[in-house]
């Protein structure tokens, strides 16, 4: 009997107005745009508006993932949506996003695996389509990251920045084979151990503040490249696939050189990895869904190429997925 697959129906993102280019940081800091681009390959980001919230991020982005699937919010039966910035404390800033969308029915809730949030939602919205508990989901990753950084410091500063993506799955008939559309498989893992080399030093019930982003980036360099590798393995070999039936690479664009890295360790070209690090810096769980929308939106991404996603932050979390668009 031939199983359910969660297939993509649409896809949309959005960056705020205001592009910060390296530049702008040599006026507070001890660095310049070679200095971030050697260690990073970023050249500028986008930082949200004082007035504007995830939510608000998060909003737009879904509103053209409607348009691209030909849907409205009435249509959609499930929302998740993975962001370390919420709007508030609670409720979810994905019940936000339910109201302004115009779903009246169904459910909606927030995950937080920093930059592998989107992955981790991902995997849940595939778990509730193929569990028959959700027609269609409504997948987002929204952060304003520029909310909880560390102006002060030039390692982790010039890194982050703003933005949404969303994805639209619905629930259609497979054949239980490679070759279907859809989510084929995928893969989830933290381990506790590491919390101190990527986090942020604040919190509802131990500081009573929100915070700023630290990091350990030499130690998250070396963990990121083997455990993203090994993700890619697991999620190929779960769906029955190779590296050589992989059309496009979608990773967290966090740093050039850690998505070069692991993409030289998987044996794939980089001319089948997307790449928007350069321009929209560290956009946390907005990362995949973000570059996905990019990529898609340009012509590159067209139906029956096949989707490694892959992703690592802090936790440690990490994860991947693939998936046949």
């Amino acid at each position: 009997m031939a199983g359910v697959r969660a297939v993509a129906l649409g896809c949309g993102h959005y960056l705020p107005a205001r592009v910060v280019e390296n530049a702008e940081f040599e006026k507070t800091l001890d660095t310049n745009d070679e200095w971030i681009r050697t260690r990073s390959g970023i050249e500028r980001r986008h930082f949200a508006a004082d007035d504007e919230k995830t939510s608000d991020l998060a909003i737009a982005a879904s509103r053209m993932a409607l348009e691209d699937a030909g849907l409205s919010g009435a249509d959609i039966d499930a929302i998740v949506l993975a962001t370390a910035t919420p709007d508030q404390t609670f409720p979810s800033t994905a019940t936000r996003l339910q109201h302004a969308i115009g779903m009246t029915g169904g459910f909606a809730f927030d995950i937080q695996a920093v930059c592998a949030g989107f992955l981790y939602a991902l995997a849940n919205a595939n778990a509730l389509i193929v569990s028959g508990q959700a027609k269609r989901v409504l997948v987002v990753g929204a952060e304003t990251f520029s909310r909880i950084l560390n102006w002060e410091d030039r390692a982790t500063a010039v890194l982050f920045g703003d933005g949404a993506g969303a994805l639209i799955l619905e629930a259609q008939p497979g054949t239980d084979t490679a070759s279907d559309r859809g989510v084929l498989s995928s893969c989830l893992a933290s381990d506790g151990q590491y919390n101190d080399l990527l986090y942020v030093d604040g919190g509802v019930s131990s500081t009573q503040s929100t915070g700023v982003l630290r990091m350990q980036g030499r130690e998250v360099f070396k963990h990121a490249v083997s455990k993203l590798a090994s993700a890619g393995e697991d999620v190929l070999q779960k769906a029955g696939l190779t590296v050589a039936d992989i059309d496009w690479v979608i990773p967290h664009q966090a740093n050039l050189r850690i998505i070069k890295a692991t993409a030289q360790k998987l044996a794939i070209p980089m001319e089948k990895v997307v790449v928007t690090v350069q321009d929209h810096g560290n956009t946390s769980a907005a990362s995949i869904p973000l570059a996905l929308s990019v990529a898609h939106r340009s012509g590159r991404i067209k139906q029956g190429d096949l989707l490694l996603m892959e992703a690592i932050g802090g936790g440690l979390a990490w994860g991947a997925a693939t998936l046949r668009w």
